[in-house]
C-alpha cells in the first residue's frame, strides 16, 4: 500500500469566480467536505490539500461531493532534487510491487510548477524521467504511456502521484439557494433534484402521498431513495417533506373531467409546491419532466399544467430521453432502488388527455375548487 500524506482537490467553476465569490465558495466546499469524514484541510492557490484520518473513507466520499473536479492521493517530499527522486525511486517501487508498472509498460512523467525555481518544468519533467528508467528499465512515451506519473511542484513542497480521480464537477451543494423539489419512487425525478443539487442548490424534496391510488410501500421507497440522494448532499440538510395527496385525486375523479386526472394533479403539485417554497424561502420548483415522455409531459400538456403557478419551475431533464435518465440514475445509484415495484398509480385515467387547453384546465380546476382542496393538502405537511 502506498502511504499517502494527502489528498489533491481540484476545482473548476470556483477557480473564474471573483476573488470575493471564490473564498465564499472555498469555504462551503471545504465545510462540506469536513462535514463527510474528519479531516485537516488547507486552500492554497487554487488547491484543496486534505489530510485525513481514514483514507479509505475519504476516497468514498469525495467522488460525491459537489465542487470537486478531480482529486488525487499523493506523497510529499520537499523540493530539493536529491529528495525528490528518492522519494519517486520509493514510490515507483511500490508501483511495481502492485503491478502498475514494470520493464513491459511505458510511462511518461507530468510535470508543473508553481512558485519560482532553479529549473523548468521540462526540466523536472526530463530528471524524474531518468530516475524512473534507471530504477524500472521501462520504455519513455509522452503520447501514450500505459501509466502517467504526476509531479507537482509547489514552492518548498512537491507532490507526487499516479492518479487523478474524477469528481463529480458543479459547485458546491448550498452556495445557489434553496429549491422544492418534487420527489416520486420513479427514476426521473431523483435524477433532477442530483442535477439541481450539482449546481449548489439545497434541495427541499416533496413527495405526494396518493394513497389510496398508491401503496404504503410507496412512501419507504421514496425515503430510500431520498437517503440516497443525501450522499450528495454532504454539509446541507436534505429535507424530505411529505402530503396527503390521495383525498384531493378522489375530488378530481368526482368532480372533474376523467380525461384531467393527470393535469388537475400535475396542477396541484406545483401549486402546493410554491405555497411550501413560499414557506422555506426557497427560489423555485424543480420536477423530472422530460418532453414528450408521458402523457402529462406533452408540450400543450407541460403549459396547461404550469399556467396557474408564478414562481419558475426548473426542470434539467427536459431535453433527455429515457435511456440517458436511466443511465444517469444507475451513476448515482438511485436506479436499482426506483425499479423497486411500488403498485404504481391507481388514478391514472384509461385515456389520460395530452393536448390540454388550458381554459378547460381552469374550467377544472374551478370545479373541483382547487385552492381550497390544496388548503387541506397542505395541512398535512409532515417532515419524514
Amino acid at each position: 500500500m502506498f502511504d499517502y500524506d494527502l489528498i489533491i482537490v481540484r476545482y473548476g467553476e470556483l477557480g473564474i469566480k471573483s476573488p470575493r465569490v471564490r473564498r465564499r465558495f472555498e469555504k462551503k466546499l471545504v465545510a462540506n467536505i469536513k462535514a463527510a469524514f474528519a479531516c485537516d484541510i488547507d486552500v492554497t492557490q487554487g488547491r484543496v490539500f486534505i489530510e485525513p484520518q481514514d483514507y479509505e473513507e475519504a476516497m468514498q466520499w469525495l467522488p460525491k461531493i459537489f465542487g470537486i473536479v478531480s482529486f488525487s492521493p499523493a506523497v510529499c517530499t520537499v523540493t530539493v532534487m536529491d529528495q525528490i527522486a528518492s522519494t519517486l525511486e520509493s514510490y515507483v517501487d511500490k508501483m511495481e510491487a502492485q503491478g502498475l508498472i514494470s520493464k513491459e509498460t511505458s510511462f511518461a512523467i507530468r510535470a508543473r510548477r508553481v512558485g519560482k525555481h532553479d529549473f523548468t518544468s521540462q526540466e523536472l519533467g526530463a530528471f524524474a524521467g531518468s530516475v524512473v528508467y534507471n530504477k524500472i528499465g521501462c520504455p519513455v512515451d509522452l503520447t501514450n504511456p500505459d501509466v502517467e506519473i504526476f509531479i507537482e511542484v509547489r514552492d518548498d513542497d512537491t507532490f507526487i502521484f499516479h492518479e487523478k480521480i474524477q469528481g463529480p464537477g458543479g459547485l458546491p451543494v448550498g452556495t445557489q439557494g434553496k429549491l422544492v423539489t418534487l420527489l416520486s419512487g420513479g427514476i426521473d425525478s431523483p435524477v433532477a433534484a442530483y442535477l439541481m443539487m450539482k449546481r449548489g442548490c439545497k434541495i427541499i424534496a416533496v413527495h405526494f402521498d396518493n394513497e389510496p391510488f398508491t401503496q404504503p410501500e410507496a412512501i419507504e421507497k421514496v425515503q430510500k431513495i431520498a437517503n440516497k440522494l443525501r450522499e450528495y448532499s454532504s454539509g446541507v440538510k436534505l429535507e424530505l417533506k411529505v402530503v396527503k395527496y390521495g383525498e384531493y385525486l378522489e375530488t378530481c375523479q368526482e368532480k372533474a373531467p376523467e380525461k384531467l386526472t393527470c393535469i388537475l394533479c400535475k396542477t396541484g403539485m406545483y401549486r402546493t409546491a410554491e405555497l411550501i417554497a413560499q414557506q422555506e424561502g426557497a427560489l423555485a420548483i424543480v420536477d423530472g419532466s422530460s418532453m414528450g415522455q408521458v402523457a402529462s409531459q406533452t408540450l400543450p400538456n407541460l403549459l396547461a399544467t404550469r399556467q396557474s403557478v408564478v414562481m419558475p419551475i426548473l426542470s434539467p431533464l427536459i431535453g433527455m430521453d429515457k435511456v440517458e435518465i436511466e443511465n444517469m440514475a444507475k451513476e448515482i445509484g438511485t436506479y436499482e432502488l426506483s425499479i423497486i415495484p411500488d403498485g404504481g398509480c391507481g388514478a391514472v385515467p384509461r385515456y389520460p388527455e395530452t393536448k390540454a387547453d388550458v381554459e378547460r384546465v381552469i374550467d377544472a380546476q374551478n370545479a373541483v375548487d382547487m385552492d381550497e382542496e390544496l388548503k387541506k393538502v397542505l395541512k398535512s405537511l409532515k417532515n419524514i
